[in-house]
């Protein structure tokens, strides 16, 4: 399977690293933040970095639009996966041209209200997991996994 894992850097990508066991069995392409942090955790791996900042910034927003385009088309992914955070939205929205799937996992840290991300990839998401229970009940067929750090 040929997974492409988008996330933000810091906390966002130390959850996807917490899933090595399972992504460290596929073909995988990255596309994260140009961070020291996130070029130092992911040496080795096959990595795009994203425009930054993602946060409210409207210029940036539409340039990763392109980017996931291209990253999407020259990938081919069979499964889009994102720990979080708005880097997350260009891919989940035009994943489905490629015919990827989607898996979003809510951040650990997100207890009781929905992210801003959370909520915008919600409709986009094949499969929306959440890490505390009281998170499943604002998303609708979610799937609570537990703690994944």
């Amino acid at each position: 399977m040929r997974v492409l894992i988008v996330c933000s850097s810091g906390g966002h990508l130390t959850q996807a690293l917490a899933l090595r066991s399972w992504w460290g069995e596929h073909e995988r392409h990255w596309v994260t933040l140009p961070t020291e942090d996130a070029r130092s955790r992911l040496q080795g791996e096959r990595v795009t970095e994203a425009h930054y900042p993602t946060v409210r910034n409207a210029p940036n927003l539409v340039r990763n639009f392109g980017l996931a385009r291209r990253v999407l088309r020259e990938f081919r992914p069979d499964l889009v996966l994102s720990t979080g955070a708005a880097i997350a939205l260009p891919f989940f929205t035009q994943a489905r041209r490629v015919g990827a799937r989607t898996v979003y996992i809510e951040p650990v840290d997100r207890i009781a209200a929905p992210s801003l991300s959370g909520r915008l990839t919600y409709p986009f998401s094949d499969l929306f997991l959440v890490q505390w229970d009281s998170l499943a009940r604002r998303y609708p067929g979610s799937v609570d996994i537990g703690m994944i750090l």
